[in-house]
């Protein structure tokens, strides 16, 4: 079983997106800019200035606002970004139930579900420090 870890945003303007929702949402905020955050922009030719991505976070699960200049039409412009303990095996556990696997990358699994809405099943935390 898996908890919501964030909920993801795909967007061609963050920062606008991020302020909307952190002064909606009651008790949410946007987070702090680190330097990995220019170091990102930068290195995707983009202004450091304008971060790539956002994080909201508050009571309930965080939400993210990441830039997609250029957005693929299958993609989702929502997704939801799950935190399981095994993944192999949560993937196996939700292929059965209809879900397919779009693509593995080293921390997190990229799926559908049955009707095809994608999600994210992420390492947590303490594994992906393990």
């Amino acid at each position: 079983m898996g908890a919501i870890h964030e909920i993801v945003f795909d967007c061609e303007r963050p920062k606008v997106l991020a302020h909307f929702w952190a002064d909606l949402l009651d008790g949410y905020a946007v987070r702090p800019l680190d330097t990995t955050s220019a170091a990102l922009s930068f290195a995707l030719g983009l202004d450091p200035a304008e971060p790539t991505t956002l994080m909201v976070d508050g009571p309930g699960p965080s939400l993210c606002f990441q830039n997609v200049d250029g957005q693929r039409p299958d993609n989702n412009r929502v997704h939801f970004d799950v935190q399981v303990t095994d993944r192999s095996s949560e993937v196996e556990r939700l292929k059965q139930a209809g879900a397919s696997v779009e693509r593995v990358l080293p921390t997190y699994t990229i799926m559908r579900d049955p009707e095809g809405n994608q999600f994210v099943l992420a390492d947590r935390r303490e594994a992906i420090a393990a």
